[in-house]
C-alpha cells in the first residue's frame, strides 16, 4: 500500500528537491534527476558550489542566532531533504534546548521527514506539511511548538524563488514577520541573475530548467532580495553572495544571502 505522500512523487520529471540532494552528494534522488542536475551543471558549472554554499550559510546564520543571540525557536519553511547540518542538528548543538519546526509540503520531502524528526532530549523538532504560501496557517500551527510571543527565527533558504509572483512573495514574508514579536529574525537566500556575484551565467540555465523540471525557478535582483527586509535590521554584512555571508574570503556564488531583525 502507499501513502498518499509517495502517490504523488513522480519519478519520470526531475525535482528541485531531489536534484539540490545529488548536488550536495546526497543519495535520494533518481536518474531523470542525475541527468537535469548534469546538464544544469554543463550549462553552469558553479551551480554544485551554489547548494554548498547555501548549506553553509545556514550553518553560520543558525550558528550566530542560536549561539550568539540567544534564538530558541526556529521556523524552517521550504526544508527540503534531510541532507548533512541540518537547521535542528546546528541549532541543537549550541543549545539543546532549541526548539526547531520545519515545514514542506513536497511528498518526496514529506516521505523523508522521519529524518528530520529527530530532537536532542532537551528541545523538540517538528514538521508542518504546508504551502510556503499559507503562510497564516503555517503561523498557527507552528503555535503548537513554538511561543509567538519570544522570538523566532523565521528562515526562507531557497524557497522564494519557486514563487514567480513577487508580491505574492512580500505578502508571504510581512505575514510571517507581523506574526513573530521584536527580536525575531529573517534569514533568507535566493538566486539571482545579477552579474556582480556571477549571475549572467544562470539564465541559460534556469531556462533548462522550467522546460525540464519542476518547479520553475524565478531570479530576483539585489534591489528585489532587499525589499523584502523592508522594516528590518540587516545584520552586517547586510545583502551579499551567500558564500560570503561573514565569510569574506569566499568566492562569491548567485546567491543572495542576509539576515535582518525585527525591531
Amino acid at each position: 500500500m502507499t501513502t498518499d505522500s509517495t502517490a504523488r512523487i513522480r519519478t519520470d520529471i526531475a525535482h528541485n528537491a531531489r536534484v539540490w540532494n545529488y548536488w550536495l552528494g546526497g543519495k535520494d534522488n533518481y536518474q531523470v534527476d542525475r541527468a537535469v542536475g548534469d546538464q544544469v551543471t554543463a550549462m553552469f558549472p558553479g551551480i554544485g558550489e551554489v547548494a554548498r554554499a547555501d548549506r553553509a550559510f545556514l550553518g553560520r546564520a543558525v550558528s550566530h542566532l542560536v549561539g550568539d543571540a540567544g534564538v530558541r525557536q526556529l521556523l524552517d519553511i521550504g526544508t527540503g531533504l534531510p541532507t548533512g547540518e541540518n537547521t535542528h542538528e546546528v541549532a541543537q548543538r549550541h543549545a539543546p534546548d532549541a526548539r526547531i519546526v520545519y515545514v514542506d509540503n513536497d511528498p518526496i520531502v514529506l516521505a523523508h521527514a522521519h529524518a528530520l524528526l529527530t530532537s536532542s532530549p532537551g528541545g523538540v523538532t517538528t514538521y508542518i506539511d504546508q504551502d510556503a504560501r499559507n503562510a497564516r496557517e503555517i503561523l498557527d500551527a507552528a503555535a503548537e511548538t513554538l511561543d509567538l510571543t519570544r522570538p523566532v527565527a523565521v528562515m526562507l533558504l531557497g524557497i522564494l524563488n519557486f514563487i514567480p509572483d513577487t508580491d505574492e512573495t512580500h505578502r508571504i514574508v510581512r505575514t510571517l514577520m507581523d506574526g513573530v514579536p521584536s527580536g525575531s529574525y529573517l534569514v533568507l537566500t535566493h538566486p539571482t541573475l545579477d552579474a556582480d556575484v556571477g549571475g549572467a551565467g544562470n539564465q541559460a540555465a534556469m531556462d533548462f530548467w522550467n522546460a525540464n523540471a519542476t518547479p520553475p525557478i524565478t531570479g530576483r535582483s539585489r534591489a528585489e532580495f532587499l525589499s523584502y527586509f523592508d522594516g528590518l535590521e540587516l545584520l552586517e554584512p547586510g545583502v551579499e553572495s551567500c558564500s560570503r555571508w561573514r565569510c569574506p574570503e569566499e568566492a562569491p556564488v548567485p546567491q543572495f544571502g542576509a539576515v535582518g531583525r525585527k525591531p
